[in-house]
């Protein structure tokens, strides 16, 4: 599915042996998603995009698909990075899945 900003497909996968979703346009990775599950509960500490692809929306491609994966799944949401929070701001639809208060999550943020 191409992004906003370009035409260009960008793929999206979950990499369970790296605990990520990854994003690919072709065979490049241009950025992932971390992710820490633990029973119930999921937490994404960061979200790292390539900076030749920054302001492409695949940022937004990550935290969407990881959210999207958790609902699926039956798991809260502890947002532990500032762009996973400010995500959730944006698309309050998602918002009921978030355990406890944004930015408490144990994994430390950075985003």
């Amino acid at each position: 599915m191409p992004t906003a900003a370009t035409n260009r497909p960008v793929s999206i996968t979950d990499a369970p042996a790296h605990s990520r979703f990854e994003a690919r346009i072709g065979t490049t990775l241009t950025g992932f998603a971390d992710y820490v599950r633990a029973g119930d509960l999921v937490s994404y500490p960061r979200v790292v995009v390539s900076r030749p692809f920054l302001g492409q929306g695949i940022g937004d491609r990550l935290v969407r698909t990881a959210v999207e994966d958790a609902r699926r799944r039956g798991l809260r949401i502890r947002p532990a990075c500032a762009f996973v929070e400010q995500w959730l701001a944006l698309n309050p639809e998602y918002r009921d899945l978030v355990a406890g208060e944004p930015g408490t999550g144990a994994a430390g943020g950075r985003g």
